[in-house]
């Protein structure tokens, strides 16, 4: 089979690009990098496409491969780089990966946006949580974008050798982020083969993926760090005293941001000292001592930070439209911004809300505290998952071990 020319490997992405409904402006653009880029070839006597004449193309006119392996490219340089690697990952997959535009609505076939509303009905039948619900279908779109992409009209013309080459072009995407497609489309195909629009269980011959989340280190925080951070709150202002209450909860009670977002009033017994509540992710009541400081710190909120909106839940957003936090705000601008004032370094671990409460699993794991009592505080099924914090050297832990009630009494 003769080699595709690089003019005609253009002129087909061009046309799945106007597919797509990229807009004038992008296509614009995009033309004009690709004519320098056919010149270039021209000069290099190229006939072809591949990863070399990419690579020599930018560097010769962008000279930004430096700043792309420190992280350090602007936004405009990172344009320059998704126009090469749009090339490449069309050349491969015959599709234009998600990670290069921004669209929100990637589905615009009517066959394939009646299944999946059907398979967006059929996980809130299975009585999967929102964010769960939200992930599967958002996911298992963008396989179907995929099939579109390659000419596949109907699930029924579904392969397995077409689920391997869709899993295939996620390589360079993190870990967890092809641990989540794979089993977002594993109940995909699940669901196809229930309604019987496959005829072969293809969910039980997708591949598994062989590492696991408990060799990961979880980021912790060392006292100094969050002690800085504490300090960087201006809990004189509304803003300030809903982000305080919200970050001890998280750091005290060790309670996932999910479940922080959702607290009403009746979560809170306040003559019992106690916050009770039904966990987002694992259905199960939990049920924790309500300290002082963290008891306060919500009173204050609501007496004095909290605009008045009618709203059941307790932390809103302070920004107009005022009301609840979306579904999909996992507050990792809250902490960042603390981070700057408080003028702590970002490192390359996320510290986003949940590292706080790895930070509290830590210390008391620092503490000797049994796993199984670990296990009740941060409200996990068993202790599997739990076990991921005797990763964290023990030693680095007697560093942060710290009293919280005391520490945050004196932030």
């Amino acid at each position: 089979m003769e080699k595709q020319t690089l003019s005609e490997l253009l002129n087909e992405l061009e046309q799945e690009m106007l597919r797509l409904g990229y807009s004038v402006g992008s296509m614009a653009f995009y033309r004009r990098r690709w004519q320098m880029l056919q010149d270039f070839a021209q000069k290099q006597g190229e006939v072809s496409f591949s990863e070399k004449l990419g690579i020599d193309f930018i560097e010769t006119h962008f000279r930004i491969f430096e700043k792309d392996k420190s992280r350090q490219l602007t936004q405009h340089e990172v344009q320059e780089l998704r126009v090469i690697r749009a090339i490449g990952d069309f050349q491969l997959h015959h599709a234009i990966l998600r990670r290069y535009y921004k669209h929100k609505e990637i589905l615009t076939d009517p066959y394939y946006l009646k299944i999946m509303s059907q398979f967006q009905q059929f996980c809130i039948d299975r009585g999967y949580s929102s964010v769960t619900t939200d992930h599967y279908t958002k996911q298992s779109a963008r396989f179907l974008d995929y099939l579109a992409a390659q000419g596949i009209g109907s699930c029924q013309e579904i392969q397995l050798t077409t689920t391997n080459t869709y899993i295939k072009s996620l390589a360079g995407y993190t870990y967890k982020t092809i641990e989540q497609n794979i089993c977002s489309l594993r109940c995909f195909l699940r669901f196809l083969h229930n309604i019987g629009e496959i005829s072969s269980d293809l969910a039980t011959k997708l591949p598994m993926v062989q590492a696991r989340k408990q060799t990961r280190i979880p980021s912790v925080w060392t006292t100094d760090e969050l002690k800085k951070l504490i300090t960087a709150i201006d809990r004189g202002s509304p803003k300030g005293k809903r982000d305080y209450a919200i970050i001890l909860l998280a750091c005290v009670l060790g309670l996932r941001v999910t479940d922080i977002k959702a607290l009403t009033m009746d979560n809170f017994h306040w003559a019992e000292k106690k916050l009770i509540l039904i966990q987002s992710k694992t259905r199960c009541e939990l049920s924790l001592p309500l300290t002082s400081e963290v008891g306060w710190a919500v009173i204050d909120y609501l007496r004095y930070g909290r605009p008045k909106v009618d709203s059941k839940f307790v932390f809103i957003r302070h920004m107009a439209p005022f009301g609840p936090f979306s579904e999909a705000d996992h507050l990792t601008q809250l902490i960042a911004a603390y981070m700057v004032k408080a003028h702590l370094p970002k490192l390359k671990k996320k510290r986003g809300m949940h590292s706080l409460r790895h930070t509290l699993a830590s210390v008391l794991l620092g503490n000797d505290t049994p796993l199984a009592v670990i296990s009740d505080i941060l409200g996990h099924v068993d202790t599997d998952s739990t076990a991921i914090y005797l990763k964290v050297d023990l030693n680095k832990l007697r560093e942060c071990s710290l009293d919280f009630v005391e520490e945050f009494e004196n932030a």
